[in-house]
């Protein structure tokens, strides 16, 4: 029984390195090449997007993944990130000279008040199921971005000024600055975000998420996604433990780059999005979700050329890989695929056999 155990693990770890070594080997990659000049400056500007929508993934899928519950409202928390952060960055732009520690300090910001809003929201949400939960996270999306695009907040000599629906309330002297201007958003931030830092971010994420899910408090996540009334039976905390999955999820839907409010970048339509990364990308599969959302980022852009069939090849792409996922005859394949592999390929058991 040990040995199984052991095994077991040992398949989990070997599968999560390998994630990470793969995100490492496509920086690099993706480096040498913007370094030859091979990647234009439209692919280069995807290339944060791309870590940004991945990260959001990761969180989305221990949400949707590992708690088996249903989020279509992660947008918002995206949302409070973002703004959170970008507030943070004007604030404290000339009092901190170091760009790379007031990248730090905007981050966790953001990244605090995202949690702080999924433990906020996640207290009454938590407690309806299925597509009530998903209604209620959706409209707590919705509520969010109105709420900013209305939001005005300046400051000058005499302090802050804060106003609702109409900035022209507001009577700033020749010195002051807008913080939030309404449906302009913030303007002006310092770019501190990067590739590099968009890749640094994956990998303490997938770190979190896989320590998380390999941890007691995972197996009591999962143990109540499968069977709520039995894991209330051995005693497990249910709010507790979703709370915590529901929490953490939402930090990790920081968003490192976007500062207005808009329904394309925080609107319902960015959580489907979400969404379907990571239904593509496989439930529970947090690489998975990576590629979906790298492949599903890059491939508008790449089929611009194709003018009036872009979206309809779009569209057969994720019809093909949703059928490549979920498909009981594709599964059943992939699994002899496997089987085959495994039978010869796996060298070293047959060694261990012969021994």
């Amino acid at each position: 029984m040990a040995k199984l155990n052991l095994k077991t693990v040992n398949k989990k770890t070997k599968d999560q390195l390998i994630t990470f070594v793969l995100v490492i080997a496509v920086y690099i990659v993706v480096q040498i090449m913007v370094a030859a000049g091979a990647i234009s400056s439209l692919m280069q500007g995807l290339l944060v997007p791309m870590c940004t929508y991945s990260i959001v993934a990761i969180g989305l899928n221990l949400c949707v993944g590992y708690l088996g519950e249903l989020s279509i409202g992660h947008a918002g928390f995206m949302c409070v990130g973002a703004f959170s952060s970008a507030f943070c960055t004007k604030m404290l732009e000339g009092v901190i000279g170091s760009q790379i520690v007031l990248f730090i300090i905007a981050l966790l910001v953001g990244t605090a008040m995202a949690a702080f809003f999924g433990f906020l929201i996640g207290i009454p949400v938590l407690r309806l199921r299925g597509d009530y939960l998903a209604i209620v996270t959706l409209a707590f999306g919705e509520i969010i971005k109105n709420i900013i695009n209305v939001l005005y907040i300046a400051k000058d000599g005499s302090g802050f000024h804060f106003a609702i629906s109409n900035g022209n309330a507001i009577d700033l002297a020749d010195d002051g600055v807008w913080l939030i201007n309404g449906a302009k958003g913030i303007a002006k931030i310092p770019h501190l975000s990067s590739f590099t830092a968009g890749v640094i971010l994956i990998l303490i994420s997938l770190f979190v998420v896989y320590n998380l899910v390999n941890s007691r408090s995972g197996r009591a996540i999962m143990a109540i996604r499968d069977n709520r009334i039995a894991a209330e039976s051995v005693g497990i905390n249910i709010t507790k433990f979703k709370l915590m999955a529901f929490t953490i999820s939402a930090a990790i839907a920081h968003n490192l780059s976007t500062v207005t409010a808009t329904p394309a970048n925080f609107g319902y339509n960015m959580s489907i999005m979400i969404l379907v990364f990571v239904v593509l990308g496989g439930m529970g599969n947090f690489r998975g979700s990576i590629i979906a959302a790298v492949l599903l980022t890059l491939l508008p852009e790449v089929l611009r050329g194709l003018s009036d069939y872009r979206m309809l090849i779009y569209s057969i792409v994720l019809i093909v890989m949703m059928l490549f996922n979920w498909s009981p005859k594709a599964i059943e394949w992939r699994e002899k695929l496997n089987d085959w592999r495994k039978k010869h390929f796996s060298f070293g058991k047959k060694a261990k056999e012969v021994e």
